[in-house]
């Protein structure tokens, strides 16, 4: 499992002009199984997609996908970890 933490490196107003693209690139993502969380940092400096992959290689080329690294908005960081416990609603996250 991973986390992505997006860092935004330049003004919101730029990074809203790119929103529709990446809201679409979410929904890519989502409808493939990849991703199972995501949501704004508070305060809002970036965000932060939990995602299931294969390897760390895998979600580094479907973070190069994502218009906000395209267009140099954001700085993203790729945690990867292994659940060994969660809520019942995510057991299916579990290896």
């Amino acid at each position: 499992m991973f986390i992505i933490s997006l860092t935004y490196t330049r003004e919101l107003s730029e990074v809203e002009a790119q929103m529709a693209a990446h809201i679409e690139y979410l929904d890519h993502y989502y409808a493939a199984g990849v991703f199972v969380a995501s949501g704004r940092k508070v305060p809002r400096t970036g965000g932060v997609i939990l995602a299931v992959a294969e390897s760390l290689e895998a979600v580094e080329q479907i973070v190069a996908q994502d218009p906000f690294c395209i267009h140099q908005l954001a700085e993203a960081e790729i945690i990867e970890f292994t659940a060994s416990r969660t809520s019942p609603e995510l057991t299916a996250l579990l290896p």
